[in-house]
């Protein structure tokens, strides 16, 4: 099974990379580093009579990518009670390309899909990250994937996630097989 991760965060070598890295070691997998890509928001153009304009950035090359994988891991650090700016762009941007007639495929190959979360936050995050993983669980629904689990862990300092032994385990545990 191939995994690719889609890291959220918008600081290199923050508590939630590092945290991924015990779920997800970094050649264990294909990991993608949003912040590090042109992806732009999306123009909401459903209801136009010519739909939505194309757009020229890295959106539909990580769409590719993502379809080429059996297991997409989700990375993001807690933003008010959310995922990070990042990872929403190129979530939103899914509605374009469910529309696109080159990715006919795109629901029918994300149903075939398993997912997994993996979050962190400072202030009461398995609490306050509950919201996120709702949304990310309503994500999966739609789209007919398979949501297997998440963690959430607790951090704010730099480096702060590495004093979280739970977390730690429990991330090294989420995705038994590797």
């Amino acid at each position: 099974m191939k995994i690719i991760v889609f890291h959220g965060s918008t600081r290199a070598n923050g508590n939630t990379e590092c945290l991924t890295y015990h779920a997800v070691p970094k050649d264990k997998g294909t990991h993608i580093y949003l912040r590090d890509y042109n992806i732009k928001p999306i123009m909401d153009q459903r209801h136009d009579e010519s739909g939505f304009d194309a757009v020229e950035d890295d959106h539909k090359g990580l769409i590719d990518l993502m379809l080429s994988h059996d297991v997409i891991v989700f990375s993001t650090p807690i933003y008010w009670y959310s995922m990070s700016g990042p990872m929403k762009i190129f979530i939103d941007r899914w509605s374009q390309i469910l529309r696109d007639p080159g990715y006919t495929h795109f629901r029918d190959e994300l149903a075939k899909k398993k997912v997994y979360l993996i979050a962190v936050g400072g202030d009461t995050p398995k609490v306050k990250g509950l919201p996120l993983v709702q949304q990310f669980n309503y994500i999966c629904q739609f789209y007919k994937m398979s949501f297997e689990g998440y963690v959430i862990g607790r951090a704010s300092r730099p480096n702060e996630i590495l004093e979280n032994k739970t977390a730690l385990k429990d991330a090294s545990m989420l995705i038994k097989w590797l």
